[in-house]
């Protein structure tokens, strides 16, 4: 059966395999990520007990965070290279089998360089999930769910940050901080052997003159810089997309620290909190990806006009929390609020960059939307905000952050003007299920 996904939503928009396949193939996928983020963010509700007993700068306890992101970031694109020419499948079967191993390795460091060490690694095995697994979801089922399905795997990300904060500070307070990382990293070993049963698509033949360019890493890296440069629907999604995760990056990773030092929280208590925002996060990603599709079925283009605005809405509900709004329960509902907003951009930006890119790089495609969002997103935000609290304080460097939601907004209106023509030009290949 042949499917041509690149097209408008019609009679043949179905399921490239089976639904029941289908759906195995996306619960599966979903799980793992939510297990990816769990591992993750276990760390930061255990940033109050590494701090007293290592003595860690604020910088420290985010670069902990953010040298994940740089991994996956530097990794993404040649890891999403291979699975698009070889097998999506083995290769998230070997990414998941190696983060949730280096997870477990966490819980035997003894000072900070082994575990910022013991951190890379779990980046390294996490690297290209993201990509890979979107493409896979993005192409085995109707175009017409296409975002609102993104948007609940993306989703997995916030419940997946949502337990590990929670877990976090749970075991933590039971048996000590360094136990938690073994309890999140054996589920992940036992989803990648199960991850084999999952159906693949078949790899898609390139045009020759793509074939050609893409047969070698140094080529690849030169047709993706072409391709972001006369693409600017993805290389200003990208960009968007990025500076939205900067605020979203910040708020999951320094939000249990700041219940704790301003509120007066135990890091327990504090834990349980921030997953509060998390899990109102990944309800928003999930309701504003159904809302986008569904207020933008005659004008696809608009759905990114859409996301400068629910950008810019963040922005002001954070400013107000964190600048306007004195430490207490008002600014902890602000601080719901926002979170419900903030994670509105991720799966309708995964969608569109699916929908720009040739089918048979989808994987790499999405894995350069990843390398934006990671290096110039979620690498910078638990970063900076680090930097900032050690001069200035934690509270004066949470209500900077948000900004970042401007640029954004600036960014989704600039893609939204050549998203028609970058759609056409890659509307007519068609797809077909692997045997």
């Amino acid at each position: 059966m042949t499917l041509d996904m690149g097209a408008r939503p019609g009679p043949q928009d179905d399921y490239l395999i089976g639904k029941r396949q289908a759906w195995f193939a996306f619960a599966m996928t979903f799980a793992l990520m939510l297990f990816d983020y769990i591992d993750r963010q276990v760390i930061v509700s255990l940033f109050p007990h590494i701090k007293s007993e290592w003595n860690l700068s604020d910088k420290q306890l985010g670069a902990l965070v953010s040298i994940i992101s740089i991994v996956v970031a530097v990794g993404g694109i040649p890891v999403a290279l291979l699975a698009d020419r070889m097998s999506r499948v083995k290769s998230i079967v070997v990414m998941a089998s190696v983060w949730s191993m280096a997870t477990i390795s966490c819980m035997f460091t003894t000072n900070f360089a082994q575990l910022f060490t013991a951190r890379a690694v779990v980046g390294a095995g996490e690297t290209g999930y993201g990509s890979v697994g979107a493409a896979l979801i993005a192409t085995l089922f109707p175009m017409r769910l296409r975002s609102m399905l993104l948007g609940a795997f993306f989703a997995a990300a916030s419940l997946g940050s949502v337990l590990g904060v929670v877990l976090g500070g749970i075991i933590a307070a039971k048996w000590g901080w360094k136990a938690a990382f073994g309890v999140v990293g054996v589920p992940g070993l036992v989803l990648a052997l199960l991850y084999l049963l999952v159906r693949d698509y078949k790899t898609v033949d390139l045009t020759p003159k793509l074939d050609k360019v893409t047969a070698t890493m140094g080529g690849t890296l030169k047709h993706i810089f072409v391709t972001l440069a006369r693409t600017r629907t993805l290389l200003f999604v990208c960009i968007g997309a990025a500076m939205q995760l900067v605020v979203v990056s910040a708020v999951w990773s320094w939000l249990p620290s700041y219940l704790n030092r301003y509120l007066g929280m135990t890091p327990e208590v504090a834990a349980t909190q921030s997953a509060l925002v998390v899990l109102v996060g990944a309800l928003g990603c999930i309701v504003w990806g159904y809302v986008v599709d569904r207020l933008t079925l005659r004008q696809p283009r608009n759905k990114l006009l859409a996301l400068s605005v629910l950008c810019v809405v963040t922005m002001c509900i954070f400013l107000v929390a964190f600048a306007g709004t004195a430490p207490g329960p008002a600014q902890f509902k602000l601080v719901l609020l926002g979170g419900f907003f903030m994670t509105c951009t991720v799966g309708v930006v995964s969608g569109v960059v699916i929908e720009v890119i040739h089918p048979g790089v989808r994987s790499t495609g999405s894995a350069v939307l990843s390398l934006f969002q990671n290096l110039f997103g979620l690498a910078v935000g638990p970063f900076l905000v680090g930097v900032l609290s050690d001069q200035w304080g934690l509270q004066h460097a949470m209500a900077v952050v948000p900004c970042f939601g401007l640029l954004a907004a600036f960014a989704f209106v600039h893609s939204a003007r050549s998203y028609d023509a970058d759609v056409d030009r890659v509307s007519n290949v068609k797809l077909a299920v692997a045997n």
